[in-house]
Parts: structure tokens; C-alpha cells; sequence
């Protein structure tokens, strides 16, 4: 399930190991992050391709491109310092084009 992106020399390698009824299991280089759906809903009702497609812009800095969420390192392990924008609107589910 690793992607890799190669969009430039910025970019490094990250993987989702798990995705479960809870959340999500982001690998990075240094470590492994849970995002539950709790803190992160942008997630819960995605497809798994949308889910797994990550690419780690710059150390610490994450984006899913199929669903337009960007996090860090520091958003993941402490998502009460940071307000939830999606509350605002409904993420909507990735669909792949026809």
C-alpha cells in the first residue's frame, strides 16, 4: 500500500499500514500515527483509494490529493490544539472520473 510520489526531490516516503471502522494508520519515516475518524473525519467515508494515495510534501507535511486534506505531524498527535474546518462542510466521498 506504499505510495511514493515522485513529484520532486521534497518528497519522501509514507505509507497507510491500516484502515479500520475507527481510523487510520499513517507510517512515516520516524513513526507510526492513528488518525480516528473522531479527529479526522475527512477520512471515514473515503474509498481506500483516495485513503492510501499520501504523499509527504516536506518532512512532517502530509496531503491526499484525491480529498484535498493537508496535516502534519503535529495536527495528528495533537488534534485538540487544532479546530476542525470540516465541521464547517461536509466532506464529500472521492469518485474517480468516468
Amino acid at each position: 500500500m506504499m505510495n511514493s510520489l515522485a513529484r520532486g526531490d521534497n518528497t519522501f516516503p509514507v505509507e497507510i499500514t491500516h484502515i479500520s471502522s475507527h481510523g487510520v494508520w499513517l507510517l512515516t519515516g520516524q513513526e507510526e500515527l492513528f488518525m480516528s475518524y473522531q479527529d479526522f473525519p475527512w477520512f471515514k467515508n473515503q474509498p481506500v483509494n483516495a485513503i492510501i494515495e499520501v504523499e509527504e510534501v516536506s518532512r512532517g507535511h502530509f496531503h491526499w490529493s484525491k480529498i484535498d486534506v493537508d496535516l502534519t505531524v503535529e495536527m495528528i498527535k495533537h488534534p485538540e490544539k487544532f479546530p476542525l474546518v470540516a465541521t464547517k462542510h461536509k466532506q464529500q466521498p472521492y469518485e474517480e472520473s468516468p
